[in-house]
């Protein structure tokens, strides 16, 4: 498998997992580097790599009136002070060309959302200019569909790239994860992430904004883990109720450290790090 480098560790290639957490949103300075400051601490507490991510501009919200995000030229800049403050690599996700070079100047990994994933010129932009590209896999493929979305972004030249699994549209406002796409989408070469609170949201299921189970985002964590993810992709912030975009499907911070407690031991066994 390709092992990706970034910072001070390596992703993929039977490594421990990375933790890729934050806010869903940017809201204001205070929050986020409140956020990034706990995770940091806990992460090195628990010796797990970690990016800090975060949203300057959330383009696909539910509703015209949902808050979007500080945006670009703000939204980079606080991203960058994150960074400079805490040594955190960065990831957000870009939705227009036009972004796509400036964010790629100051984010160690460009996301490619969900929605965007199947558009080949938007692949191959973002692929010849980001230094790592992550990919969250749309809820209307199936695992191997993938192949064809790294094929793209290999084309232009970039071999630094993750898939993200965010679940599968399951009828109407619900989602379903598929444990079997880890295996099937990892046997691409490729480090693969888990996306767990994205997992357990319903796109729209509150009519003008997306619900969410936040209960069940420990189970599907420890599923991923179990089979061999090379990473867990989080949504959290202090108070879930008050955030200000999906606030249903993010966990609360000072529940983190079980959670990656409990995923670290699982990772160990899965991976051979722990005596048996």
């Amino acid at each position: 498998m390709k092992q990706i480098a970034l910072s001070n560790f390596v992703i993929g290639d039977n490594a421990g997992f990375v933790l890729i957490a934050g806010p869903c949103v940017l809201e204001n300075q205070e929050t986020a580097e409140d956020i990034a400051q706990y995770l940091k601490k806990l992460t090195e507490k628990l010796n797990i790599p970690y990016i800090f991510k975060a949203s300057y501009d959330k383009a696909n919200r539910t509703s015209i009136n949902s808050y979007r995000g500080p945006g670009l030229q703000e939204g980079l800049a606080l991203l960058k002070q994150i960074k400079k403050k805490f040594n955190v690599p960065l990831l957000s996700d870009v939705h227009r060309f036009a972004e796509i070079e400036a964010a790629a100047e100051v984010l160690d990994v460009v996301q490619v959302p969900a929605f965007l994933c199947r558009q080949t010129d938007f692949i191959l932009e973002v692929a010849k200019k980001a230094k790592v590209i992550n990919v969250k896999k749309g809820q209307f493929l199936a695992p191997w569909d993938i192949a064809n979305i790294i094929a793209k972004a290999e084309s232009a030249g970039n071999k630094n790239i993750m898939i993200t699994e965010r679940g599968t549209s399951f009828g109407y406002n619900n989602l379903v994860f598929d444990v079997r796409s880890l295996p099937i989408m990892k046997d691409m070469g490729y480090p693969v992430i888990f996306d767990a609170t994205h997992a357990v949201q319903l796109p729209g299921g509150a009519g003008t904004a997306s619900g969410g189970q936040r209960e069940m985002v420990t189970y599907l964590a420890r599923a991923a883990v179990a089979a061999g993810v090379d990473g867990i992709f989080l949504e959290v912030h202090r108070n879930p109720e008050k955030a200000l975009c999906d606030g249903p499907n993010s966990l609360y911070l000072d529940s983190l450290e079980e959670l990656l407690t409990t995923l670290k031991q699982i990772d160990g066994l899965v991976k051979g790090k722990i005596k048996r």
